[in-house]
């Protein structure tokens, strides 16, 4: 007999007991994933914990998702910011139908879209995570876009070994400094780590009150038990807010629910013997609690006006996927697990639209600072509701928040000192379909966070060309404004010097680098970026005003070198980029009253046709550049790339390394440290002149 008299109690009892039955369906399929995995492995501690709270998430009818569409931002998002989970997140969107079954087999191998850790390889995955700390900082960039024009809720998962990232807190601080009340964190407190999976290295002392004083509202449960995780989840999404995003602290332990102290591992080979005795003991709970319910759903029928109770719970049993069997009184609970519903998403229209005749108009010869060409032209590209900026304490270096938030302050953010968050900020604005545009010194860009943006804009990539589930425009297009690059950042300090950067970035697979002359190139780089599809820019700009060296119908060709001033007969070849190309025309007009013709070639992004061009003419080629060597790295992989021999006789590198050796630049000003490298134009004369002699 039913004693209780509270429908809402009774309901919510219900779906907690289906939510259990549920669970044991979907930790079956993890340890299938286990089994038929390529080296028979699993990251099983952390996959275990975060089951009740991903089960309960994904089925507890918490997260409004559009399985069919899932790049539509028409519905909540959902980040596994502890990658290490992944076993269970594929579990679960097997389950409900993003892809078959079948994927969960043979994962990891190198024909598997099924990875150790998730990507958008995976259709319904958005980002690729794993290094620890970065998916919470893309959930609260989601939770952002969530506030505005298209309202939806983001939840994340994360772990307690990951909180010890510092990513992690620079979201924190910013998720509540923004009022980000849309956002739903659910940490899974295990109290474990790889090296350690008893115990974290370092313990927390209050979790709860350090998400309390940033401004977070935090709810407590043991995750151990559904209906404690069910009732927070529900309280998120169903209760009042006050402006504070929601941090669940899912308190259990690695490895929780299964029975073999091997499921207590960070990642296990588990043998066929110990995953055939899991499993049957998975199958005996879930026969235990299928009876349970069975017997709690059928004495409802007994008292009167509860039928509609029944109803509830077997409408929600049915978007669970599973079946209660039998007629008026039913005997089991059979799962049904979806037929895969995912369809290719539609074509993403990435160009953004403007009036071209608003922006500004620079005269060849006139001088103007880049921060300035930046936000006098994004006045007019901020006009499309699909530009949005993150700045890091560093706005007024870039131009970006003056000229977006004069359109538009909600989508001119500034992460303060905190560039790993700018750059997950803009990341998940990037994947919501966005031209963004995230502003730091060239030196102080994250490369970990940058190397797995860029994992994860390759796996969209190479589904798009595989004609998997994403379609044209999936890509993300992420422009890294990378200000006072090579000499410009002058005196404040070695630290702060921008001449190893782009070496740096030149070894990150899928980042397009361009280094920027003047500010007509500069308009013409944003022209071009602005026509969308173009991916991860890494554009190095001047700080100081400069001279304009190109007319106003310029434009911009990725891949292309610009030849200034084109000579009849040619001596020699200067072949440099940013202001370095002032100095090198500067240079030509004075190696001219020598009878010297020297032809300058500003090379913005690597020309592999210019360089083989200028090496086959015979010619002596004179690469000088205010960096460590970027162009002249290129010349030699470029040669190398179609010569078995080089010969280097008329190639000479004029660059800030000293002997081959690369090493850090101190203060000064401009002036002093071109001449100081041999790199201002009364210098590369007077070598070049010594040299032709």
């Amino acid at each position: 007999m039913v004693y209780l008299d509270d429908k809402d109690s009774l309901v919510r009892k219900g779906i907690t007991q289906l939510l259990e039955i549920k669970d044991a369906d979907i930790r079956m399929l993890s340890l299938h994933q286990c089994r038929h995995a390529i080296d028979n492995a699993i990251h099983i501690g952390g996959a275990f914990s975060a089951t009740i709270p991903m089960v309960s998430l994904f089925y507890g009818g918490i997260i409004d998702i559009d399985i069919e569409n899932p790049t539509s931002i028409q519905q909540d998002q959902f980040v596994l910011s502890k990658g290490h989970a992944v076993a269970t997140l594929a579990s679960i969107y097997s389950d409900l139908g993003y892809f078959d079954k079948k994927i969960l087999e043979n994962s990891r191998s190198i024909e598997s879209i099924l990875n150790g850790h998730p990507g958008p390889l995976l259709p319904g995955v958005h980002l690729a995570t794993g290094p620890m700390g970065q998916g919470m900082g893309v959930a609260q960039g989601m939770a952002i876009a969530g506030q505005h024009a298209q309202k939806f809720d983001v939840f994340a998962l994360t772990g307690d070994g990951e909180l010890q990232e510092g990513p992690i807190w620079e979201a924190v601080m910013y998720a509540g400094a923004q009022k980000l009340e849309n956002l739903c964190v659910m940490v899974d407190n295990n109290g474990g780590q790889l090296d350690s999976v008893a115990r974290l290295h370092y313990p927390y002392h209050g979790l709860g009150a350090s998400f309390e004083s940033f401004g977070w509202r935090v709810i407590e449960v043991d995750a151990t038990r559904y209906h404690a995780v069910y009732d927070s989840l529900h309280s998120f999404k169903y209760g009042a807010r006050d402006g504070r995003p929601t941090a669940i602290i899912c308190k259990s332990t690695k490895g929780h629910g299964g029975f073999s102290d091997q499921m207590n591992n960070h990642k296990a080979k588990i043998d066929n013997a110990i995953l055939d005795q899991e499993n049957a003991q998975h199958e005996r709970v879930r026969r235990e609690r299928e009876a349970y319910f069975c017997n709690f759903f059928n004495a409802l029928g007994t008292e009167e006006g509860l039928d509609g109770i029944q109803a509830t719970i077997k409408k929600h049993a049915a978007s669970m996927g599973l079946e209660l069997v039998g007629g008026k009184a039913i005997k089991s609970v059979k799962s049904n697990p979806s037929k895969v519903k995912t369809k290719k998403a539609a074509e993403r229209d990435k160009k953004i639209a403007y009036d071209a005749a608003s922006l500004p108009v620079l005269e060849k010869g006139s001088s103007h600072s880049a921060h300035k060409v930046i936000e006098s032209a994004m006045k007019v590209f901020a006009k499309d509701s699909r530009v949005f900026s993150v700045d890091s304490d560093l706005a007024s270096t870039s131009g970006l928040q003056a000229g977006i938030g004069f359109v538009d302050k909600a989508r001119a953010h500034n992460a303060g000192v905190a560039e790993a968050n700018m750059m997950l900020i803009g990341e998940a604005l990037g994947i919501l379909g966005s031209n963004v545009w995230v502003s730091t010194f060239c030196p102080f860009f994250d490369w970990k966070v940058l190397r797995r943006i860029a994992v994860g804009h390759q796996e969209r990539l190479e589904i798009i060309q595989e004609k998997g589930w994403l379609s044209e425009g999936h890509g993300i297009d992420y422009t890294m404004l990378a200000t006072a690059a090579d000499l410009e950042t002058q005196s404040n300090g070695a630290t702060h010097m921008g001449n190893d950067d782009i070496l740096v970035m030149n070894e990150t697979a899928q980042v397009k680098i361009i280094n920027v002359s003047c500010p007509q190139q500069l308009l013409g780089i944003m022209r071009w970026i602005m026509e969308g599809n173009k991916g991860i820019i890494y554009l190095r700009i001047l700080r100081a005003p400069s001279n304009v060296l190109y007319d106003t119908d310029f434009t911009f060709e990725f891949g292309k070198a610009y030849t200034i001033e084109p000579k009849k007969t040619i001596d020699a070849y200067i072949v440099s980029s940013g202001r370095g190309v002032s100095e090198a025309l500067e240079a030509s007009k004075l190696l001219a009253r020598n009878g010297l013709s020297i032809e300058v070639v500003d090379m913005p992004s690597i020309d592999s046709d210019a360089i083989h061009t200028m090496y086959e003419s015979g010619k002596p080629v004179f690469i000088a550049e205010q960096n460590n060597g970027f162009i002249w790295t290129h010349f030699r992989r470029v040669l190398f790339s179609t010569r078995t021999t080089i010969d280097t006789a008329n190639l000479y590198p004029i660059n800030l390394s000293k002997n081959g050796e690369i090493h850090y630049i101190h203060s000064g000003t401009y002036n002093q440290l071109a001449a100081h490298f041999g790199l201002d134009a009364a210098s590369l004369s007077e070598t070049i002149s010594k040299t032709l002699k």
